[in-house]
Order: structure tokens, then C-alpha cells, then sequence
């Protein structure tokens, strides 16, 4: 193919030594010839050998090295699929244009899914590459609306297209059914040799040269693309040499050319199945997607704004931008995401979070667009407006987890890719058997358990039809009933209809590998705060020494002699105000509510996982833990018994504590003071027993991760049914993902249920990583899964999704398998009819996506079940 320049616009260097490191990975590719990075305009040049290194590996080296590019990723409808062929001819076009980075093209939505550099590649480049590999896609710039506007059409004019195709051919083949019927069932002689004085056998063939013209021609026009442009056989040609050989044969003999029998019935019959076929494989792969474009259709048309002299204007969703005021009255749409700045009112949320109890909203609470306002008035300002919102979000994520396949498809593929070669080989096989042995082969198909040869078999043998007649009736039905389009949907069909569900109860998946993964999950691991926990910690305790002994408030301010409660309470909030730490604002709300004033401190320091130093007025003060205080060389043991008892209570517990003000080094150990304890609680989450239970009952080991200390990470574990010997507690941030993988080096493979900032790393090293609803935006674009609600009964809902898509899957994959397995045998000893080979094989597609459509009924609350029975 020879070296071909592609130019990069790189994302994230800050200085020359960013350009050298990306320079040097890319020169660390096999293929690379140079490579050349520019930081003063975030470009670089490759020069590379294609055959020997992907553009997705370039990439991908620079990602690798800390660094991104600039890509951008579009869907394009492609119609004409007929296989799973189809689709990896398509994969290898897309992919062979310059500046593609990855393509992925699904055989069940009929979309491409294509990764390129905007610089290199433009989408018109994309559709001419699907144009030329022989194929129809969906322009969307031809379109008067947006592109799901213009896949809908294009979806809605294919089934229209079969629609017609089927009736046209029904009409004429009709009284070709009753031919086929008479020969088949009467045995012939009832029907008269000539009608108005023309040969019957002409008849037949004025009825079915239409069909084979108007009905065949696609097939034939596929084919040849296929075999011609694409050097790849697929269904296409399969269908193209059953009917063709049918009819054919039958001019031939019409002609007097040879002797036998007409099988103009045959070969009209099967192209007017196969295309019934396609017209009901087009309607169900609508259905298929027929819930997100649902969800779409939920969308606000108009809104309300609100402006600052107080009037109100309707306006068309799309006009509205970030800071807009929207009013909602009852009943209403929440035309986008955004923040309750006045008002209450409860909202049903079930639409987006699968939550079917409305949710009350008040100031200062975030709602989602197209969710319904029930009772009361709101004021809403925008937050996320167009393709940011929450629902273009959850569509988003959808669309690419079914694009993103799972392995097991890669089974499905490599079969798919030698298996109309290997069905035309065994056809062409079997048929010359058929002809140079008939007798000795006719013996043996007698000798079988199984029902007669078709006619009879040849006339050697006993049969109606000579040796040559039989071997082309077993051609045609050996080619015709091959279904490779079942095996081809068995994956994708299911896939699609999983990531769906899930969707629809608030659980993300961002691919289908994830949702292959998921199921395999052997260990659950929580983070405790957010995840198990509200998240909303509250200022429980107040404890102060003095002297050597302790007095505490007992949630009341007390004002002993010496240093009081609320001394010990405004020097740890003031420390504290400057961290946005929830045990910090725990802390300062807490001060606030009895009453104490709050200032700014000096010299504000965080300590990550062990707490803050900041100085107030003259003094140094240390907030935190053991650790912590015995760092700044204050001895915490006058506090050991007060801690236990608060940490034995499930609570958070910081010791206060006075050293020496502007002071770098290790203070000594005389010098600081041990002034008091603070302690805050947590509320755990009302279903995370519930949760817990359910994943044990599963046999998942359920594991704790907290950076909190091991009483109270250990109360909490216990409170939700955790084995304390699965509790690992004390880990700072930093840590979380180095814990994550030791626990699957013992070889477990964890899923990893986080929500906050801290959480990301150990979500990206899990097996399976989940960030619960009301996480961070890091924590969401790290994970695997996302769940829309804060709810941890949610995890067990994704699991149980992935297993259910995964035995539907394989319900799919055996039928598809099976019915090849024992079809083709059949077919290849002469016991099927060609007629019949093909309405097995029109059937067998669409009994695949029908049993993918039935699976829309399940509902995660309960294990998948199949006729009663679990899986």
C-alpha cells in the first residue's frame, strides 16, 4: 500500500518535552518511518506503512503516552445488509479510508458506527466507501431534519420496499403454490396438461419470470458486488444460486434442451419466502430500536422562559441556552436538564432512572429534561441544553454500547467469514456425489432412520427423476438452506434489545464487551461514602478535653471552665472551611447551626487521607486522624477511649488538636496539645442491605473500600451485611486503585461501585467499573457501567441484564448453530425440497430476532427465566 502521511491535532502538552515524549512513541511503532510533533501548534506528522501499523494504533500511542487526539465519531445508516458479511465488507471499507480511526458496522441496527480525524476524513469520504463497496447509505445532509430523522425514513422505506417486493411476488406465485401442492401432495395428473391451448409448463413460466426479475434482481445485483468488487461471497449469493439454478434448469428442460421435470414453482417460491423473510427481519429490527426512539420522542418540544423583567415567552426547545429560567406548571415536560431555583413540586423521574415513585424537587435540586412535573409550580434554570442533556446522554450510550459488540460475537464472525465458501463447496460436493454415485448413496440415505428422498431420489435408485435432475435439486437446496444471516443477528439482535433494558431501569452500559463482562463478576467492592451511604454526613458529637478528661455536648453546646465544646467546634470548622472535603462541610454546617461564627484560616493545607492543617489566630490547628497528630508530634492516646466508642458506633471521628503556628519541621512532642474530638455519621442508603443480600445470594463475594478507619468502616459493613473480614479500610485515595488490583490478583475479577473524583482510578482498573447516579462527571466517564440512580439494588439490576442478554445470546447462537448443523446434512442427502430449504432458511433469521424481541419483556428485578426455569 506504501507509506502514507496522516497529520494529528494533539491534545494536553504543556511544554517541549510533551512533544518529545509523543514523538517518541509514535516513533516506537512498528510501521513508523517518522514522526514529527510541534508544540507550539499541537500538530504532528506520521509517516507510516498502513500493512504494518493501524491508524487506531497511532492513536492509541498517544493516548497511551498521557496525551490526546482530536477525533470525531459519526453514525451512518447503511441499508442493503442482507448477513453478517455484508457488514464486515463495510468494516473494511470504512476502515481503508485515509484519516478512519476505527469502524464498526451492526448487521442487526443496519449503522456504522466510524471513528476518524476530522482533518483527514469527512463523512462524504465515508458514504462514497460504502457506495463503492456496494452498498446504500443513508445521506443524512439529503434529509430536511436532524440524522435519526433520516435512518427512520430510511428504515420506514425498506420495510415499505419489502412490503411491496412480497406482495408483488405473492400475487404470481400464488398459483405456483397450488402447482407445487398439487405435484407434492396429489401426485400430480390432477391439474391438465394445457390451459387455452398452451403447455402448462409455459404458464409457470410466464408467472415466474416476473417474480425471478423484479424479486431476484436484488439478489443479483448483491451478488455480484459481492463476489466482483468485494472478492466475499455472502447470503446474497447463496439465495442468487438456489433460485437461479431452479429456473434455469427449468427453461432448459421447457426448451427440450434436457429431460426432467419444471421447477418454476420452486424457484419463484423461494425468492417470494426469502423476501418475506427480509420484510419481516426489516419490521423487527425496527421493533428492536423501537424503545430509544420512544425516549427521544419524550423530549419537550417548547418551553417556557422566564425573563427579567418578569414576562414569560414560549419558545422552541432548541432556542434555549445555559442560565435560560424555564417555568414548569403542573403536568409539564421539563423541557432540559437543570437546577430548581424556586418552587416544589415532585417529579416522575421513571422515564429516565426506571424509578416509578415520583421524586420531590425543591430549590437547589437538579432535574432531568423531559421528565413530568406533577403538582407544583418550578423555575428551572438551564444547566445542559441539546446534546449535553441527560437523555441525549442515555441515547448516546446506548447506541455506542450496541455498536461495541461483545466477544463472544467474534465466534459469529470468524464462522461468518468462511461459511458460504464452505456452504457452496459442500453443495457443489454433495451434488456430484449425488450424480456419479446415486445408487450406492440412495442405499445409504435409505438405510437412516429419516423419511424418503425427495421424488423418490433418482431413477436408478427407484426415484421419478434422473441423476442429473436429483443433483440439482440437492445444489439448490444445500445453497438455499444455509443461513448465515441467523448466526450474524444471534449476537447483535440480543445485544441491542439488553443494552435497551437497561436503559430503561437507569442502568448504562457503555458496550456490549461490558455487558458480556459484567456477568462474570465474582466480587462486588463498595465505596462506603455516597455509594452505600447518603453522602450527606452530619456533625454528631463535640467532644473537648481539659486537664486529662473529657466532657462532651451530647449534640448541645455546654460551657464548662477552660476550654469549652464550642472552642474545640469553631477551631476544627474554621481549619476545616477551607476544604470541600463532606466531613469538612459536615464540620462547618454543624458549627453554623449552634450558632458559632466561622472565619477564614491562614495557611489552609490539605493532608490527603489523613486530614488538614491550617492555622487559626496564633496557633497551628490539626484536624484528622492518629496519624495526622502524631506526624505533627502530638500524642493522640488521651483520646483512644473516646474514639472506639465513637468509631464503634458507626461514626466518623477527627481529632482536634493545637501546635506551634508557622512551624515547618516536625514539631517536638511536648510542643502540640490534644484539644478535642469532633465525630460526624453517615446515613446508610435504606436498600444497601437489601443490595448486599441480593449479590450474596448470588454467591458474589461483597467487599467494603473506605479511607475511613476499621471500627467504623466495620460498623457500617455490618449494618449492611458485610463480612468485617471483607473490609478494607484506611486506604487513601490514591490507594483505592492499587487495592482494586491486588484483590484481583488473588484472581477475582471485581466489580469496582464508586462515585466520587477518588474513586475514577480504581473505577478504570476494575474488571467491571460502576459509578452510581449521583457520582462525579470524572467518576461517570471512567466507569464501565453508570447507574442513573443513587440507588445500590441497581448494581444487582446490572448484573442480572448482562446475564439475561448473555443466555439470550446464547439461546440465539445454539438455534442459529443448530439449525445449520442439522439442516444442511438433511439438505446435502437429498431429503428437502429446494422450496421448502428456503422457507426454513427465511424462517430461521427471523425466529432469531423474534426471540431477541421476546426478551423486551424482562424486567431485572428477578432472575432471567426461560419456560419457567432459571436461564
Amino acid at each position: 500500500m506504501g507509506v502514507r502521511t496522516t497529520h494529528l491535532d494533539i491534545t494536553g502538552m504543556s511544554c517541549a518535552n510533551c512533544s518529545a515524549t509523543v514523538g517518541d512513541a509514535l516513533e516506537a511503532l512498528d510501521g513508523v518511518t517518522d514522526a514529527t510533533v510541534n508544540y507550539a501548534t499541537d500538530e504532528g506528522t506520521v509517516e507510516y506503512d498502513p500493512d504494518a501499523t493501524a491508524l487506531r494504533e497511532v492513536v492509541a500511542a498517544v493516548e497511551d503516552a498521557g496525551y490526546g487526539v482530536v477525533t470525531e465519531t459519526v453514525t451512518i445508516a447503511i441499508t442493503d445488509m442482507t448477513c453478517a458479511n455484508c457488514a464486515q465488507t463495510n468494516e473494511t471499507a470504512l476502515e481503508a479510508v485515509p484519516g478512519v480511526v476505527d469502524a464498526e458496522v451492526n448487521y442487526a441496527t443496519d449503522e456504522a458506527r466510524v471513528t476518524y480525524l476530522p482533518g483527514e476524513a469527512s463523512t462524504d469520504a465515508l458514504y462514497d466507501a460504502v457506495e463503492d463497496a456496494g452498498y446504500s447509505p443513508v445521506r443524512e445532509d439529503d434529509s430536511g431534519g436532524d440524522g435519526t430523522d433520516a435512518r427512520d425514513a430510511a428504515r420506514q422505506a425498506e420495510i415499505r420496499k419489502q412490503r411491496r417486493l412480497t406482495l408483488f411476488g405473492a400475487a404470481l406465485a400464488a398459483p405456483l403454490l397450488l402447482f407445487i401442492v398439487e405435484k407434492l401432495l396429489l401426485g400430480g395428473g390432477v391439474l391438465p396438461d394445457r390451459v387455452f391451448g398452451v403447455e402448462f409448463g409455459w404458464v409457470e413460466f410466464l408467472l415466474a419470470t416476473p417474480v425471478q426479475v423484479v424479486l431476484g434482481w436484488p439478489f443479483y445485483k448483491n451478488s455480484y458486488k459481492a463476489l466482483v468488487k468485494n472478492r466475499r461471497a455472502n447470503m446474497d449469493v447463496l439465495i442468487a444460486l438456489g433460485s437461479s439454478t431452479a429456473y434455469v434448469y427449468s427453461v432448459t428442460v421447457l426448451l427440450g434442451a434436457v429431460a426432467g421435470s419444471l421447477y418454476f414453482d420452486t424457484a419463484a417460491l423461494i425468492l417470494v419466502f426469502i423476501t418475506l423473510g427480509n420484510y419481516l427481519e426489516a419490521r423487527s429490527k425496527g421493533q428492536a430500536g423501537e424503545a430509544l426512539r420512544k425516549l427521544l420522542e419524550m423530549e419537550a418540544e417548547t418551553a417556557t422562559l422566564v425573563r427579567d423583567d418578569g414576562t414569560e415567552e414560549e419558545v422552541p426547545l432548541e432556542d434555549v441556552e445555559v442560565g435560560d429560567r424555564m417555568k414548569v406548571r403542573p403536568g409539564e415536560k421539563i423541557p432540559t436538564d437543570g437546577v430548581v431555583v424556586d418552587g416544589q413540586s415532585a417529579v416522575d423521574e421513571s422515564m429516565v432512572t426506571g424509578e416509578s415513585v415520583p421524586v420531590e424537587k425543591g430549590d437547589g435540586d437538579e432535574v432531568i429534561g423531559s421528565t413530568i412535573n406533577e403538582n407544583g409550580v418550578l423555575v428551572v434554570e438551564a444547566t445542559k441544553v441539546g446534546e449535553d442533556t441527560a437523555l441525549q446522554g442515555i441515547v448516546r450510550t446506548v447506541s455506542e454500547a450496541q455498536s461495541r459488540q461483545p466477544e463472544i460475537q467474534n465466534l459469529a464472525d470468524r464462522i461468518s467469514a468462511y461459511f458460504v465458501p464452505a456452504v457452496i463447496v459442500n453443495a457443489v460436493l454433495w451434488s456430484g456425489v449425488w450424480y456419479v454415485a446415486p445408487d450406492a448413496l440412495a442405499g445409504f440415505v435409505a438405510w437412516l432412520p429419516l423419511w424418503g428422498l425427495v421424488a423418490g431420489g433418482p431413477a436408478v435408485a427407484g426415484g421419478t427423476v434422473s441423476a442429473f435432475e436429483f443433483a440439482v435439486v440437492v445444489f439448490a437446496s444445500a445453497v438455499l438452506i444455509a443461513c448465515p444471516c441467523a448466526l450474524g443477528l444471534a449476537t447483535p439482535a440480543a445485544t441491542m434489545v439488553g443494552t435497551t433494558i437497561g436503559a430503561q431501569n437507569g442502568v448504562l452500559f457503555k458496550g456490549g464487551d461490558v455487558l458480556e463482562r459484567a456477568k462474570d463478576v465474582d466480587t462486588v467492592v463498595f465505596d462506603k461514602t455516597g455509594t452505600l451511604t447518603e453522602g450527606e454526613m452530619e456533625l454528631t458529637d463535640v467532644v473537648a478535653f481539659d486537664d486529662g478528661h473529657t466532657r462532651t455536648d451530647g449534640g448541645q453546646l455546654a460551657r464548662p471552665e477552660g476550654l469549652t465544646d464550642a472552642d474545640v467546634l469553631r477551631l476544627a470548622a474554621t481549619a476545616e472551611r477551607g476544604s470541600e472535603h463532606p466531613l469538612a462541610r459536615a464540620i462547618v454546617e454543624g458549627a453554623r447551626e449552634r450558632g458559632i461564627e466561622v472565619d477564614d484560616a491562614d495557611d489552609f493545607e490539605n493532608v490527603p487521607g489523613h486530614g488538614v492543617r491550617a492555622t487559626v489566630g496564633d496557633a497551628g490547628v490539626l484536624v484528622g486522624n492518629r496519624k495526622l497528630l502524631r506526624d505533627n508530634g502530638v500524642d493522640p492516646s488521651p483520646a483512644a477511649e473516646t474514639m472506639e466508642r465513637l468509631e464503634s458506633e458507626g461514626k466518623t471521628a477527627m481529632l482536634v488538636a493545637r501546635v506551634p503556628a508557622g512551624t515547618d519541621s516536625v514539631p517536638a512532642a511536648d510542643a502540640g496539645e490534644l484539644v478535642g474530638v469532633v465525630a460526624t455519621a453517615d446515613t446508610v442508603k435504606p436498600s444497601a442491605k437489601a443490595a448486599v443480600s441480593a449479590l450474596r445470594e448470588r454467591g458474589l463475594d461483597v467487599m467494603l473500600l473506605t479511607g475511613d478507619n476499621e471500627r467504623t468502616a466495620r460498623a457500617v459493613a455490618e449494618r449492611v451485611g458485610i463480612d468485617p473480614e471483607n473490609v478494607r479500610a484506611g486506604v487513601l485515595p490514591e490507594d483505592k486503585s492499587d487495592a482494586v488490583e491486588a484483590i484481583q490478583e488473588t484472581g477475582r475479577r471485581a466489580m469496582m461501585v464508586g462515585d466520587g473524583v477518588n474513586d475514577a482510578p480504581a473505577l478504570a482498573v476494575a474488571y467491571v467499573g460502576c459509578a452510581i447516579g449521583s457520582g462525579t462527571d470524572v467518576a461517570i466517564e471512567a466507569a464501565d457501567v453508570t447507574l442513573m440512580r443513587d440507588d445500590p439494588v441497581d448494581v444487582v439490576k446490572a448484573i442480572r441484564v448482562s446475564d439475561a442478554t448473555l443466555a439470550k445470546i446464547k439461546q440465539n447462537l445454539v438455534w442459529a448453530l443448530g439449525y445449520n448443523t442439522a439442516m444442511i446434512p438433511l439438505a446435502s442427502l437429498g431429503l428437502l425440497q429446494p422450496v421448502l430449504a428456503a422457507g426454513a432458511m427465511a424462517f430461521s433469521s427471523v425466529s432469531v430476532l423474534t426471540n431477541s424481541l421476546l426478551f423486551r419483556r424482562y424486567a431485572p428485578d428477578h432472575d432471567y427465566e426461560l419456560l419457567g426455569r432459571l436461564r
